[in-house]
C-alpha cells in the first residue's frame, strides 16, 4: 500500500490498515493528535475502524498549547 503521510510518500506491506495501526506502526504517541485523510477530519473514536486505502493523503498534526 502506498500513501502520502505528512507530504512524504510511504510504502507499507499492509493491504489495509486502520488509523490506529498506522499511528502505532509509525510510533506516534502524542496524546493530542488531529488526523486528516484526503482533507477530511477523522474523529478520534473512529481511529480503530477507519481504514486507509492505497493512494490516500494522510496528515497527522500534533496539537500543542502553552503560554
Amino acid at each position: 500500500m502506498k500513501i502520502t503521510l505528512n507530504n512524504r510518500p510511504e510504502l507499507f506491506d499492509f493491504k489495509k490498515i486502520t488509523v490506529t495501526k498506522l499511528l502505532e506502526h509509525k510510533n506516534y504517541t502524542f496524546k493530542m493528535l488531529v488526523i486528516k485523510v484526503n482533507g477530511k477530519l477523522v474523529k478520534k473514536d473512529a481511529y480503530d475502524s477507519f481504514e486507509l486505502n492505497d493512494g490516500d493523503d494522510v496528515t497527522v498534526l500534533h496539537l500543542v498549547s502553552g503560554g
